[in-house]
């Protein structure tokens, strides 16, 4: 009886370890989407502080676009943030921003500091459309088509690395399909 209240606890232990280590293991960035290939959720989000235009589904139909979720308070927004700007001022895609989860003001003074590479931008401060896009972070950026369907998600920040192999890719074949 007596090894047998040693051995329960000791196992236990060590099925936690072996469950724990197995998630540490595991990529965040590649949490599958059960919106791929769907379309997009449908929104219409008001513009943030000093911006005139909100940003909507129908912005979305007719080419293919980036959507990325970020926020003033993001630091990891702060990594890719010079990547999309480099991507906007090449005219390389579309590139819509959503505010996500900041009060008001927060986003144009992030935007008017680092510099605002967005077509429109739109203010999720309830974060709705961020639960309907199934966000768990930011930043995340979606790849949508020109019928505005989801095609890919990626969850973290973008380096030069990610947008050659993963992202960049898939975007040259979108754009070539009619």
């Amino acid at each position: 009886m007596k090894r047998l209240l040693f051995i329960l606890p000791l196992s236990a232990f060590v099925g936690l370890l072996v469950y724990f280590g197995i998630g540490l293991r595991q990529d965040p960035s590649a949490i599958p989407s059960v919106l791929i290939n769907k379309p997009a959720p449908v929104f219409d989000l008001p513009a943030i502080e000093g911006h005139d235009v909100g940003f909507t589904t129908e912005d979305l139909k007719g080419q293919v676009s980036l959507v990325n979720f970020f926020g003033s308070w993001c630091v990891a927004c702060r990594i890719e943030h010079p990547l999309l700007m480099e991507l906007s001022a090449a005219g390389e895609i579309p590139i819509y921003g959503i505010d996500w989860k900041d009060p008001p003001g927060a986003g144009a003074a992030w935007l008017e500091r680092f510099g605002d590479p967005y077509t429109k931008v739109g203010d999720d401060a309830a974060g709705r459309v961020a639960i309907d896009f199934g966000i768990t972070g930011a930043p995340e950026t979606f790849v949508i088509d020109k019928q505005a369907r989801i095609r890919l998600k990626y969850a973290g920040p973008i380096t030069p690395d990610i947008w050659k192999n993963d992202i960049e890719p898939i975007i040259l074949i979108l754009r070539n399909e009619e």
